[in-house]
């Protein structure tokens, strides 16, 4: 599993120009699934995201997590070309992406999880999707968990 993680404001999906998931603040999450991955991978990715400490404190030291700010959303856009691999030729193989069938299921998982901590708005799973992301800072963190079964 892989998640692009961004300190984020004002950021949001349209699909066929209408807007389909927004935020004010918080995180924009790009999110890969990969074969092997499991609610494991997932309760370790949604810990490490919510306790993650890229917000700054009174001191402008980056020393909060999203748990410990008000007001703060995730935005989360399932994104299987994270496991995009271009180290031969010019066009990526994606064979190392989970068929849509079993990564929308753990998408739906990460998301309903994540809910139990946060507000969680989403991008349309498999969709034509256009993000305006404004990322805060910039602050780009890029998690990956490699599950045991793969």
């Amino acid at each position: 599993m892989k998640v692009v993680v961004m300190r984020s404001l004002n950021s949001k999906v349209l699909v066929n120009d209408k807007v389909v998931g927004e935020i004010n603040s918080g995180l924009v999450l790009l999110v890969g699934f990969t074969y092997g991955d499991s609610k494991k991978e997932i309760d370790y990715m949604v810990n490490k995201i919510i306790n993650l400490r890229i917000f700054e404190d009174e001191n402008n030291i980056m020393n909060k997590s999203l748990l410990d700010q008000t007001n703060k959303e995730i935005l989360s856009i399932s994104q299987f070309t994270l496991y995009g691999d271009a180290k031969k030729g010019s066009r990526p193989s994606y064979t190392l992406a989970l068929n849509s069938k079993e990564a929308i299921k753990l998408y739906n998982l990460f998301n309903e999880t994540l809910k139990k901590y946060v507000h969680v708005e989403t991008g349309i799973f498999g969709a034509d999707m256009k993000c305006n992301i404004t990322n805060d800072g910039p602050v780009t963190i890029i998690l990956e968990r490699e599950s045991n079964n793969a």
